[in-house]
């Protein structure tokens, strides 16, 4: 089982920059790959950056491709989400979310029902 918590939401303005971590328990953090994930106020949530369990491959949602990174680091049981050129259109609560490798061939695993852990979440708020 794993057990993920998010931090480092807040408060930031456009343009500016926020560093998102997931921080996981359990021994087999290296067996999952991971992802991050997002809900607007009154919106459905949606899929924003995914990481293979090794780290060597990601994948994003174009409406943040080339201004969020993730990464992880499997010695620390981490996973990251480095935010820049922040927009209003990225208020939201983050999710980290999990789901175990092996069952898809591919990171662009978009959808929730494959992940099957999840974090509490954390706001991120920028303001115009």
């Amino acid at each position: 089982q794993v057990q993920l918590v998010e931090s480092g939401g807040g408060l930031a303005q456009a343009g500016g920059s926020l560093r998102l971590s997931c921080a996981a328990s359990g021994r087999t953090f290296s067996s999952y790959a991971m992802a991050w994930f997002r809900q607007a106020p009154g919106k459905e949530r949606d899929f924003v950056a995914a990481i293979t369990w090794s780290g060597g491959d990601t994948y994003y949602s174009d409406s943040v491709k080339g201004r969020f990174t993730i990464s992880r680091d499997n010695a620390k049981k981490a996973v990251y989400l480095q935010m820049n050129s922040l927009k209003p259109e990225d208020t939201a609560v983050y999710y980290c979310a999990s789901r175990p490798r092996g069952l898809y061939t591919t990171v662009a695993v978009t959808t929730i029902r494959p992940y099957n852990y999840w974090g509490q979440g954390t706001q991120v708020t920028v303001s115009s």
